[in-house]
């Protein structure tokens, strides 16, 4: 298994020290979320982008992609019925596909519930609708290149669209792109009727990208979730992408949360996997 860790893990560390003690973890990928850079991505210079990508060399870190893809952002809405604004959105994931290349990263991971979730007046189909033609819009751009935008189901604890791994695909194959794909969360999973490794086996096909975490926002091993099933079923699936930590809950402190979650997987791995 290849493991990375979410960068805003480490809050307000600077970036090279927070590389250092991912690499010093044991973690070998890390997973950015742009706004740790700068709010808006078009403000992101080519010079800081480098910058970026250095450090995470430097540490001995591939960057993975990015995610939380329109945190912090204005004026941005995915299921909006605003053509306007779903045109803006699709330009600035043009832009995000740009900067994770410019930073080596393959994967944009599509979460950001508060510019997805459904507004008043919106059906299912029509927010399935708005979003599948603003990533259609966006997918010349992320083929040229080659980036893959990976669409993660949230539970209904962060919104009301996008609920399940069978809404994920459904919406994947409405934008019908190899470049689309789907991206599976522990947290998110947990909240659905069948048990996680199930969900993981039944999405093989689409699966591209994958997020470690607790139901309670913490880190795996912090909560209830046992992750060798979880192992057996990436492993049963040839499964060879990245397993990226990403909590919410940093109150047991950074520094515990990186180095007992990867300590916990690699024991869940190796029980499950030999």
């Amino acid at each position: 298994m290849k493991y990375a860790i979410c960068n805003e893990t480490f809050l307000d560390w600077p970036l090279d020290k927070a590389f250092a003690f991912a690499r010093e973890c044991g973690y070998t990928g890390i997973e950015i979320a742009p706004f740790t850079i700068n709010p808006d991505a078009r403000k992101i210079t080519a010079e800081k982008r480098r910058e970026v990508r250095r450090q995470a060399e430097a540490a001995e870190l591939d960057v993975v992609g990015l995610h939380w893809l329109l945190a912090k952002t204005e004026g941005l809405y995915l299921t909006t019925p605003d053509a306007a604004v779903r045109q803006k959105t699709a330009e600035y994931l043009m832009e995000l596909a740009r900067l994770c290349r410019d930073l080596g990263g393959l994967i944009l991971v599509f979460g950001s519930p508060l510019q997805r979730n459904l507004m008043q007046g919106v059906s299912l189909d029509e927010g399935l609708k708005y979003a599948a033609e603003v990533f259609q819009a966006a997918m010349p751009v992320l083929e040229d290149l080659d980036v893959t935008l990976a669409l993660e189901p949230l539970g209904p604890a962060e919104g009301n669209f996008l609920l399940t791994a069978a809404d994920g695909v459904k919406l994947m194959q409405m934008v019908g792109s190899s470049h689309c794909r789907l991206h599976l969360d522990c947290k998110a999973m947990s909240s659905e009727s069948a048990p996680i490794p199930e969900i993981i086996r039944r999405c093989a096909p689409w699966m591209v990208h994958f997020h470690a975490n607790d139901a309670n926002k913490l880190g795996p091993g912090f909560g209830g979730i046992d992750f060798v099933p979880i192992f057996e079923a990436l492993g049963e699936i040839d499964y060879r992408g990245w397993v990226s930590v990403e909590v919410f809950d940093y109150s047991p402190g950074v520094e515990r949360l990186a180095r007992e979650s990867i300590e916990y997987m690699q024991e869940c791995a190796e029980k499950a996997l030999g």
